[in-house]
């Protein structure tokens, strides 16, 4: 009886290794429920963006500025403080110009804080089909900063 006893337990060893193939699918079911809900969680989030009094941009050289007005309509000053209104390919063509006799020109865009987002952000894509790096947004100062003190 012995004899039976010793064949069994050598049929009958343990694994000491673990089976790591169930872990690995249920990771992988777990990425797949992020990837897909991740996008899903911004979508509704309302937020109110912060006010506040920024510091005026101090530079040597002239800005070249696009103004966008409210109903869609682009003028450009490149610098001499005269503005003319120009379309979608004029601007196109008159920034990359700028750009390449001076790369390192400021570009600002000044929207109509009453322009849609879409209006101002059709002449951030403009500008970047244009050649400019980047792009700043200029705005009037708080009128409210000069009675509380700050400046």
């Amino acid at each position: 009886m012995q004899s039976s006893l010793r064949v069994r337990k050598s049929k009958l060893k343990l694994k000491s290794e673990i089976n790591v193939v169930p872990y690995i699918d249920v990771m992988l079911v777990l990425l797949i429920i992020f990837m897909v809900t991740a996008p899903l969680l911004n979508l509704g989030v309302n937020i109110q963006l912060p006010q506040s009094a920024a510091k005026a941009i101090t530079t040597d050289k002239r800005p070249v500025v696009v103004e966008v007005t409210e109903d869609g309509h682009y003028f450009l000053d490149l610098g001499g403080g005269k503005r003319e209104p120009v379309d979608a390919d004029e601007l196109k063509a008159k920034v990359a110009a700028v750009m390449r006799v001076n790369p390192e020109a400021p570009v600002f865009i000044s929207g109509d804080k009453r322009a849609s987002y879409n209006v101002v952000y059709q002449a951030m894509v403009l500008l970047q089909q244009a050649g400019v790096p980047k792009v700043g947004l200029a705005s009037q100062p708080d009128a409210g900063d000069a009675h509380h003190g700050r400046g």
